[in-house]
């Protein structure tokens, strides 16, 4: 069968993939124009550049594709109105990415609160000032997002005394990561008294530019605003406009609407901001796990078991 591998100048790029290269057919499309012309045949796509949206403008090519492994936790590089409706089958890396987005997420809290900013600062001026710093157990944190990576980052936090809830589609009492999860509707009330806010979610229709002024207006003077989900999600104006009067204590945004993050770009400039370039996720062997998923999931294909970590294509996302 043809698997075409986008992203990727050679199939060495993945590690492993050519254990499969005698009972398929390997071919690479490192960019747009190769990929419309691997197309044509394909029966697999390997998303390997999970970053990249040029999928979009090539689906007149597709006639045979069955299923796309997707390499990223979000799909919404990928989705498009042509593959919700039809047959092909979408796949994710769930579950790749959620202990190391929850320590960058657990390492960003302990960063603030034992004001290690303020101790390079001093350390770098060859100044001895003993300070106070907080505690990070008994604080609040309400996750947005009660997926897989969602629920590594509850059962870390929960595991050095932070209290968390979460905000999902579907409420429920007594979870056992989350304690509680609120729907919607409820989601201003349960940021009231958090101390961490934090943003996970998957990039819909619902979720654009969810993270507004009314929202930041909701939160206490005392609260950090995190964003790892999706840099759409977040209207950046509100939150510099938010960060500048004071309203929170501070921010850390990993995703941006636009990557890189321009220069010109007010956001840089904002008071008591951490921007990172989407490297939450990232890690030494990232690519190693991601391919091995992909080769797990290709066993089950070629014996027409359910693959794992299947996207409902409506909702933009693997349903717990």
């Amino acid at each position: 069968m043809k698997i075409v591998i986008s992203g990727a100048t050679t199939p060495e790029e993945v590690p492993g993939i050519t254990a499969i290269a005698s009972e398929s057919e390997l071919v690479c499309a490192p960019d747009k124009e190769r990929l419309g012309e691997a197309l044509p045949g394909a029966e697999i796509l390997l998303g390997w550049d999970f970053q990249s949206r040029d999928m979009r403008d090539q689906w007149h090519r597709v006639d045979s594709l069955k299923w796309i492994h997707w390499c990223g936790a979000s799909v919404d590089r990928i989705m498009s109105p042509e593959l919700t409706d039809s047959e092909i089958i979408l796949t994710n890396a769930r579950g790749i990415f959620d202990s190391v987005m929850a320590e960058y997420i657990l390492g960003y809290m302990l960063s603030e609160l034992k004001l290690f900013r303020e101790t390079w600062r001093l350390q770098q001026q060859k100044s001895w000032q003993t300070r106070l710093t907080g505690k990070l157990s008994g604080s609040r944190a309400v996750i947005f997002g009660v997926g897989s990576i969602g629920r590594k980052t509850a059962r870390l936090l929960r595991a050095v005394g932070v209290k968390v809830s979460g905000v999902g589609r579907s409420p429920r009492e007594a979870d056992s990561d989350f304690g509680t999860i609120v729907g919607p509707d409820r989601a201003l009330d349960a940021i009231a008294d958090a101390d961490w806010v934090i943003g996970l979610l998957p990039l819909t229709e619902e979720t654009t530019r969810y993270y507004g002024a009314k929202f930041f207006d909701a939160m206490k003077p005392e609260a950090h605003f995190m964003n790892l989900g999706r840099g759409e999600s977040v209207d950046e104006n509100a939150l510099i406009s938010c960060l500048e009067k004071g309203k929170i204590a501070g921010a850390m945004l990993d995703v941006f609407n636009n990557e890189p993050l321009d220069p010109d770009r007010p956001i840089w400039e904002a008071p008591n901001i951490v921007i990172s370039p989407h490297t939450s996720s990232y890690y030494a062997e990232y690519q190693e796990d991601m391919a091995n998923q992909f080769l797990g999931n290709f066993a089950r294909y070629k014996e027409s078991k359910t693959l794992e970590h299947v996207i409902d294509k409506n909702l933009g996302f693997v349903p717990s």
